[in-house]
C-alpha cells in the first residue's frame, strides 16, 4: 500500500467540490464565531462579573442546545430527503445572532444570543454532516471529514488570531472585536447559498416517513450505538474549551494575549485532523481513537501539574491533537454505519448524545473549578478519559467492520 504523503496530492484532487465549499463554509463562520468565543469568558467574568460556574452553564448549555436541535433537523432532512434547506437556515440564524454580542448590556442577553446561535448550529449541524457522506466516495469519506474539519478549524484559530490583533489595535475594546465579526457570518451564509450543491436523490432510496420511529432506529446497527457510546464518554472527558481560556488567564496570561490559548489549540487541530482523516481510510479506526484518548489524559496532566505557561502550552497543544485524532473519525464511523436514507437522523442522535455529556461535563468542570481549581478539574476530565479508553478496549470488535451505503462491509 501506498504511503500516505505519495497519495495525497491524489487525494486531494478526488475529494469533490461540495466537501470544499461547505469546508470554507464552515471555516468563515468559526471565523466569526471564534473571534467571540476567545473573548466571551474573560468578557463575562472580567466585565460583566458571571462566576466560573456560570460561564460553565451557559457553555454546556449552549452546546446543549446545538445537539438537542440537531437531532431534530437530522430527522427532519431525512423526512424531506433535502439537506441544504435546513443547512442555510442553520446559517443564516448564526449570522443573524452576531450583532448581539456587542449591544449586549447584561448576562440575559448573551445567553439569550448564544442560545439562538447555537440553535443554529443545532440546525445546520446534522444535515450538513448528512451532506458531507452524501456526498463523498466511500473510499474518501475519512479524508472528506477530516478536511472539512481541517478548514473549519482554520476557521477556529484566525479567529481567535484575529481577535487578538484587534484586541491590541483598539486597547482592548471588545465591542468594536464582536461588531466585526458579523462580516465572516454574512459571508459564510451567502457562501451556503451560492456555493453548495445538493447531489441528486439516489434512485430508489427509501423514503423515511417516521425517523424516529422504532421500526426505523431499529434500522441503525449496533455498531452505530457503540460509537454513539462512546463518543458520549470522550465528551464527558472534554469539556468546554471555555476552560483552556480560564486557565490561561489563572496562570497570568495578559488579556490580550488570552486568544492565543484557541489560536495554538486550533493550528494543533487544523495541521492534524486532514492527515488523520487520509489514514481513518486506510487503517483500524479504533487505534486512532485511543491514540486520541491517550493525547487527551497527557493533556489534561500537563495542565494539572506543570506549572506557569509551559504546562499551559503543551497541554493545550495535546489537546488540540486529541481533537484532530477523533472529531473527524468518529464522524466517518458514523457515516459508514448508518443506511444512506437516515444519516441526518443518525448524525441528530450522535449530536443530542454528545451535547448532552458537554453540559454535563461543562457543569461539573465549573463546579469543580469553583472548589477545587484548575488542577481538580483536569484531573477529572483525564479520569473521564481513562474510562473513556477502557470502553473502547472493551468495545474495539465492534469497530471493525465498517458497513458502506452499498451494504457491503470494508474492513
Amino acid at each position: 500500500m501506498a504511503s500516505i504523503s505519495s497519495t495525497r496530492p491524489s487525494i486531494w484532487r478526488e475529494i469533490p467540490k461540495g466537501i470544499w465549499a461547505l469546508g470554507f463554509v464552515s471555516l468563515l463562520m468559526d471565523v466569526s464565531s471564534e473571534m467571540i468565543h476567545a473573548l466571551l469568558p474573560v468578557y463575562m467574568v472580567t466585565v460583566l462579573g458571571a462566576s466560573a460556574l456560570t460561564v460553565g452553564i451557559i457553555e454546556g448549555i449552549a452546546e446543549a442546545t446545538a445537539s438537542i436541535t440537531k437531532v431534530f433537523s437530522g430527522a427532519l432532512s431525512d423526512w424531506l430527503g433535502k439537506r441544504k434547506l435546513l443547512v442555510a437556515v442553520g446559517y443564516g440564524m448564526a449570522a443573524l445572532t452576531k450583532p448581539v454580542f456587542p449591544l449586549a448590556p447584561s448576562i440575559s442577553w448573551l445567553i439569550s444570543a448564544r442560545f439562538i446561535d447555537r440553535v443554529g448550529k443545532g440546525i445546520r449541524g446534522a444535515p450538513r454532516d448528512a451532506l458531507i457522506a452524501d456526498i463523498s466516495p466511500v473510499h474518501l469519506r475519512g479524508a472528506s471529514f477530516g478536511l472539512r474539519q481541517s478548514l473549519d478549524t482554520i476557521g477556529a484559530f484566525l479567529g481567535p488570531l484575529l481577535a487578538l490583533g484587534l484586541m491590541w489595535w483598539t486597547a482592548d475594546q471588545f465591542a468594536i472585536v464582536f461588531w466585526i465579526a458579523v462580516i465572516p457570518a454574512a459571508l459564510s451564509f451567502l457562501s451556503v447559498v451560492f456555493a453548495v450543491r445538493e447531489p441528486e436523490r439516489q434512485p430508489g432510496l427509501r423514503w423515511v416517513r417516521m425517523p424516529f420511529s422504532r421500526s426505523e432506529l431499529v434500522r441503525l446497527p449496533l455498531n452505530y450505538w457503540v460509537v454513539v457510546g462512546l463518543s458520549a464518554v470522550f465528551t464527558l472527558a472534554r469539556f468546554s474549551e471555555a476552560f483552556l481560556i480560564l486557565n490561561a488567564q489563572a496562570v497570568g496570561l495578559s488579556l490580550m494575549f488570552v486568544p492565543l490559548v484557541l489560536i495554538v489549540m486550533n493550528i494543533s487541530y487544523a495541521l492534524s485532523a486532514y492527515p488523520i482523516g487520509v489514514m481513518a481510510d486506510r487503517v483500524d479506526r479504533a487505534s486512532l481513537l485511543m491514540m486520541g484518548l491517550a493525547l487527551l489524559v497527557a493533556a489534561d496532566l500537563c495542565l494539572a501539574f506543570i506549572p506557569g505557561l509551559l504546562g499551559l502550552g503543551v497541554g493545550v497543544v495535546l489537546w488540540g491533537l486529541h481533537m484532530g485524532f477523533s472529531q473527524g473519525v468518529l464522524a466517518a464511523f458514523v457515516a459508514d454505519a448508518a443506511p444512506a436514507e437516515l444519516r441526518g437522523t443518525a448524525f441528530g442522535i450522535f449530536n443530542l448524545t454528545a451535547g448532552v455529556a458537554l453540559l454535563i461535563a461543562s457543569v461539573v468542570a465549573g463546579a469543580l473549578w469553583d472548589t477545587s481549581g484548575p488542577q481538580g478539574t483536569f484531573l477529572a476530565g483525564a479520569s473521564f478519559a481513562a474510562l473513556a479508553g477502557a470502553g473502547l478496549l472493551l468495545s474495539r470488535r465492534w469497530l471493525r467492520t465498517r458497513q458502506t451505503v452499498e451494504g457491503a462491509t470494508d474492513v
